[in-house]
């Protein structure tokens, strides 16, 4: 026999649905929307500690940044993975510092290629991108790259990438108006009168205008990533968003220089290349307003996911690979004639990028979770990169790779995100770089032990600070508490392993 539902009772059961999701939505609050929350990334290159406004910067206006802070939380003892582009991206995207990594330096592919690629990573390594990628996620990332080209094993979309637009090789990035763009395994011409990155003018007048062309590969960026986030709204996705300025050559638009005052310039004139890079007859307004121009590409983010009503649901983390970049030859400038002595860019920490001193390797990090991360705080948690693999893998639900194969370096910030002040790291962070003249740093607690020079025939000896007191680095406490710089030269000793495309004789010998 065939029983009909009548339509008296089949009113009743579409009620008890309408009453049963209406409980759920108050019961559990992810109903409706997607269990784990999206993620976007922003890397920034080579912006400093002091940059910001809302880490204490007074010149350069950054107002997204600024917003985004005042709606999350500020890291204030957040740590790069290394002080170079190339292995600090490593370090984040494989939750392995430099005592592990496969990447440890700015090393060319050595295809032979105009732009040949960094050294890539290997198939074997687990990435964020792939793990977000297990759990369902989309995968976009737009900017620069650096870890691979892209016919090897290192091409984001064979690192976990749905969708890959910006700069495969950090050399191209060296220019913002490029012959092209690399899009997924492909290339796209976007200039047909490309802008090299490198040139001098030693006479004659300068004009910006004269190094720029059709395209501003910024915005060819952008545009892209927020069509990632048109097309992906109904289901989780990680962004990935490693920008490229305000590394130079500095080559921004008009507009953003307009807006800075002509009296900046009037001290030393104008940059002829003479730290490389491409000249500029406003250096200290063009640096300022090439990182105008990256909190207005954030704006445009945040601007995003509110129109497509997603802000509530995402996560966002932004922060830099590294401080900004170190002087030059001519002491006017520092390299392609920033303006980072002007602007304090370090905000009086010592050191730039290269260096593993606290103004190359310390840089400003806000985090914004809404519902999780309460507004407008600050955390002073001693974090580094290789944290974010454990602690976005631990927000999602998903799995950290075989320990036996790839360990994680990092811990789970989740607990200081939300307000510990006090987190367990049973190891010290620690950074291993065999550029720049070789460095080993090793932070635990407040201590921070230092090596420089070790590539030289002279090696330094330790240096020790006491960062909760000399964030400076002024005081060297090395000959006060040789114990202490004993545990951590042992430490780190006891810790590293050999990466033969990267060696380090000092160690390795």
């Amino acid at each position: 026999m065939n029983l009909k539902i009548s339509k008296p009772v089949s009113w009743i059961v579409t009620l008890g649905r309408m009453v049963l999701i209406l409980l759920l939505s108050s019961w559990w609050p992810t109903y409706g929307q997607a269990a784990s929350p999206n993620v976007v990334f922003i890397l920034a290159d080579d912006l400093g500690y002091g940059e910001l406004g809302c880490y204490g910067q007074t010149k350069i206006r950054t107002p997204h940044l600024d917003r985004l802070a005042s709606q999350g939380m500020r890291l204030v003892q957040h740590y790069s993975g290394a002080p170079v582009c190339a292995p600090s991206r490593c370090v984040l995207l494989t939750g392995q510092n430099l005592t592990h990594a496969e990447i440890r330096g700015n090393r060319d592919s050595g295809n032979g290629r105009p732009f040949p690629g960094q050294w890539p990573l290997t198939a074997d390594i687990v990435t964020l991108a792939e793990m977000f990628q297990s759990q369902g996620y989309a995968t976009g990332g737009f900017g620069k790259w650096g870890l691979g080209p892209t016919d090897s094993s290192g091409s984001p979309i064979r690192q976990g990438f749905d969708r890959f637009f910006g700069y495969n090789c950090q050399r191209n990035a060296h220019s913002y108006y490029p012959p092209f763009l690399d899009s997924d395994e492909t290339t796209v011409v976007i200039n047909e009168r490309p802008v090299a990155g490198q040139r001098r003018k030693p006479n004659g007048e300068i004009l910006a205008e004269d190094y720029r062309s059709e395209n501003y590969a910024p915005d060819v960026i952008m545009d892209e990533a927020l069509k990632f986030l048109d097309q992906n709204t109904n289901r989780p996705f990680f962004l990935y968003l490693p920008m490229v300025e305000p590394h130079v050559a500095m080559q921004p638009k008009q507009e953003w220089i307009d807006q800075y005052p002509l009296a900046w310039d009037e001290e030393f004139g104008a940059y002829r290349g003479e730290n490389g890079y491409l000249p500029h007859p406003r250096p200290r307004a063009a640096y300022a307003a090439m990182i105008s121009d990256l909190d207005d590409h954030v704006g445009k983010v945040m601007a995003k996911l509110d129109s497509l009503g997603i802000a509530e649901n995402t996560l966002i983390v932004f922060t830099s690979d590294n401080g900004p970049t170190h002087r030059g030859q001519d002491q006017r400038w520092h390299v392609g004639g920033a303006a980072c002595d002007f602007f304090d860019s370090t905000a009086g920490l010592k050191g730039f990028k290269g260096s593993c001193d606290e103004g190359g390797i310390r840089v400003p990090c806000i985090v914004k979770w809404p519902g999780k991360i309460q507004p407008g705080t600050t955390s002073s948690v001693p974090s580094y990169f290789a944290d974010w693999f454990p602690t976005l893998c631990s927000m999602v639900g998903g799995q950290l790779p075989n320990p036996e194969q790839q360990p994680m370096d990092g811990i789970d910030l989740k607990a200081a995100l939300l307000g510990d002040q006090v987190v367990d790291r049973k190891e010290p962070m620690m950074w291993e770089f065999p550029e720049y003249g070789g460095y080993v740093a090793i932070r635990e607690g407040n201590w921070k032990a230092l090596r420089r020079g070790l590539k030289s025939k002279t090696p330094g000896r330790w240096e020790l600070y006491d960062l909760e007191v000399d964030p400076a680095e002024a005081n060297n406490l090395a000959g006060e508490f040789p114990d202490i710089v004993q545990r951590l030269e042992k430490a780190h000793r006891q810790t590293r392993k050999s990466q033969p495309n990267f060696p380090f004789e000092f160690f390795d010998r």
